[in-house]
C-alpha cells in the first residue's frame, strides 16, 4: 500500500519535494494557532539526476536530500515526500457502508485489478472514504489511488540515504491543496466556492491544479518550464548551462537580455497558461476562473503576475504559503521569501504533521 496517503496520525515531520532541479526540505512548527517555520533548504540537484519527476539517480538525489537536511539542520526524522499526479491512477469506487477499513482493504485487493492498468504486483495502493454515494444509499464512494511501487521506492530509497524514514507518500496535488488553504489568508474577497488556478512552473514542467471549495478538481500537466530560459541565454550568450543558470539567477546578464530573451519567454509563459486553462474550460462546466495563483521558481520572474493578468484578464497573484507564518531566528527570512512560490508542494507535506 502507499504510505498513508489518506490515512495517517498526527506525527512531526520535514516536508521533502524532489523536483526536476532541486531538492526542498521544509519542517514546521506552531506556536498557538500559527505555523513556524523551524528549518529549511534548497539544494540543486545534478543534471539528469530525476527527469519529468522521475528519478533516474537515486543515489545523486539521496546524497544532495542529506546537504540539504545538513545544511537546514532538520531535527525530524520521519518524512513526507510526493509522486507526481501524472504518476498516479485515481478511482471513485463504490463500497458497502458497513464495511470496517480492514475490510475495504481487504475487498481493495482481491478487486484492485478491475481498476488498476498494471499487475497488483508492481503498484502501490491507498483509499479513502468520500461518504454516501449518490448510487446507492446502502455504499459509499471510496477514492482509490495508485501508482507503480517504483515511483514510491525511489522516493523512499532516497529519503533512507539522507537518514529519514518515509511516513507519508503523498502525491503533490494534495499537497498543493493543502498549501493553498494558508495562502487564502487574507483573501476574504474569494469566496469559498471560488474556481482558483494554481499554476505550478517548475524547471521542467508546468502544473495546473484548480480547486473548487479548496478541493482539487482538475489536474495538468504539461513539458514546459524555466529550462527553457537556461537554454535560451546559453545559446545566445554562449556560456555553459551552469554558467547560464547562474547568470539567471543573478541577473548578471546582458542588457538586451531582458527584451530579446526574457520578455519572449514571459510571453510563451502566458500562453502556456492560457492554454492550460483552455484544456480545463473543455473539460469541465466552466468557462471562467477566479484567481490564478502563479507557483514555481518562474514565478519570481518580475512582473509576470501582471502580463498574465492584463493577457488572461483574471486576478493573478503569486503564491506565498509563508505570508501568516513566524519563521524562526535561524532561518533566512529574506532567502525563504524569494523561495516562496517554489515551496507549495513542501509546504503541503510539511503540514501532514499536524493532520
Amino acid at each position: 500500500m502507499f504510505r498513508g496517503i489518506f490515512k495517517s496520525k498526527s506525527t512531526p515531520m520535514v516536508g521533502v519535494d524532489i523536483s526536476s532541479t532541486a531538492c526542498k526540505v521544509l519542517q514546521l512548527g506552531k506556536s498557538g494557532n500559527r505555523y513556524r517555520v523551524e528549518r529549511y533548504a534548497v539544494e540543486p540537484l545534478p543534471q539528469g539526476s530525476v527527469v519529468e519527476r522521475d528519478i533516474r539517480d537515486t543515489e545523486a538525489v539521496g546524497l544532495a536530500l542529506k546537504r540539504a537536511v545538513t545544511r537546514a539542520n532538520v531535527s525530524l526524522k520521519h518524512a513526507a515526500a510526493a509522486v507526481a499526479g501524472s504518476a498516479v491512477i485515481t478511482r471513485t469506487i463504490q463500497m458497502g457502508a458497513d464495511l470496517s477499513d480492514d475490510e475495504m482493504e481487504n475487498q481493495i485487493a482481491v478487486e484492485a485489478d478491475q481498476y488498476i492498468p498494471y499487475p497488483l504486483d508492481e503498484v502501490a495502493l491507498d483509499f479513502q472514504s468520500l461518504g454516501a454515494s449518490k448510487v446507492s444509499p446502502e455504499q459509499i464512494d471510496v477514492l482509490l489511488a495508485a501508482s507503480r511501487s517504483a515511483n514510491v521506492e525511489s522516493r523512499v530509497e532516497a529519503l533512507e540515504i539522507a537518514g529519514l524514514t518515509a511516513k507519508v507518500i503523498d502525491i503533490e496535488a494534495y499537497a498543493v491543496e493543502r498549501a493553498y488553504q494558508l495562502t487564502r489568508v487574507g483573501s476574504d474577497h474569494i469566496p469559498d466556492d471560488a474556481v482558483v488556478a494554481i499554476v505550478d512552473i517548475g524547471a521542467t514542467m508546468t502544473s495546473l491544479n484548480v480547486l473548487r471549495h479548496g478541493n482539487v478538481i482538475y489536474n495538468r500537466e504539461q513539458l514546459f518550464g524555466g529550462n527553457q530560459l537556461t537554454e535560451e541565454i546559453q545559446q545566445r550568450y554562449g556560456l555553459s548551462y551552469q554558467e547560464a543558470g547562474f547568470a539567471k539567477k543573478q541577473g548578471s546578464l546582458p542588457d538586451d537580455y531582458d527584451m530579446e530573451v526574457l520578455t519572449p519567454f514571459t510571453e510563451a509563459i502566458t500562453q502556456q497558461v492560457g492554454r492550460a486553462l483552455q484544456f480545463f474550460f473543455s473539460a469541465s462546466e466552466f468557462n471562467q476562473v477566479d484567481e490564478i495563483i502563479l507557483a514555481g521558481g518562474c514565478a519570481s520572474i518580475p512582473n509576470l503576475d501582471t502580463l498574465i493578468e492584463e493577457q488572461l484578464r483574471t486576478a493573478t497573484r503569486i503564491a506565498n504559503p509563508f505570508a501568516n507564518m513566524a519563521v524562526a531566528s535561524n532561518v533566512n527570512a529574506q532567502a525563504l521569501s524569494a523561495d516562496a512560490p517554489a515551496m507549495m508542494i513542501a509546504c503541503g507535506l510539511a503540514l501532514r504533521s499536524f493532520d
